[in-house]
């Protein structure tokens, strides 16, 4: 399969929980990382989404949120994921940041220059990156 999603996620489905309209699931993924994505159950159900299945989720990185200096703040974004940014490919008005996540994982976002700038973004900078579940999508395997 080929995508253009940048962040590809491969785990196993931990937990599942079904709701009338829509159905949150857990993935592990390898590392020690957790990732959250919400479904409409109608999706959950023609996918066969269970506890202990393989599954890749993806996320596009324009979707994917920058910060730094977070100390104190909460934040709603199920997906919370602390590394340290291993590079910065500059474009013309956005860049393409990659993180290294404590799990070993490289996640990607797109973000604007001055976000870059602003954030003082550079190789080894920690930074944290927010996804919202429902900006997750799954695929199931088997």
């Amino acid at each position: 399969m080929k995508v253009s999603a940048r962040n590809q996620f491969q785990g196993v489905v931990s937990n599942v929980q079904n709701g009338p309209v829509h159905t949150e699931v857990a993935i592990d993924l390898a590392g020690g990382d957790k990732l959250v994505a919400v479904v409409t159950s109608a999706s959950a159900a023609s996918l066969g989404i269970a506890v202990g299945k393989r599954a890749m989720a993806l996320v596009k990185a324009p979707l994917v949120t920058l910060l730094t200096d977070t100390d104190g703040y909460r934040f709603s974004a199920r997906n919370q994921f602390e590394g340290k940014v291993t590079a910065v490919q500059k474009g013309a008005v956005n860049s393409e940041v990659t993180l290294r996540l404590k799990g070993g994982a490289d996640l990607h976002a797109v973000v604007t220059n001055d976000a870059v700038a602003d954030l003082q973004l550079a190789p080894g900078k920690t930074t944290t990156a927010l996804i919202k579940a429902s900006h997750v999508i799954l695929a199931i395997s088997g």
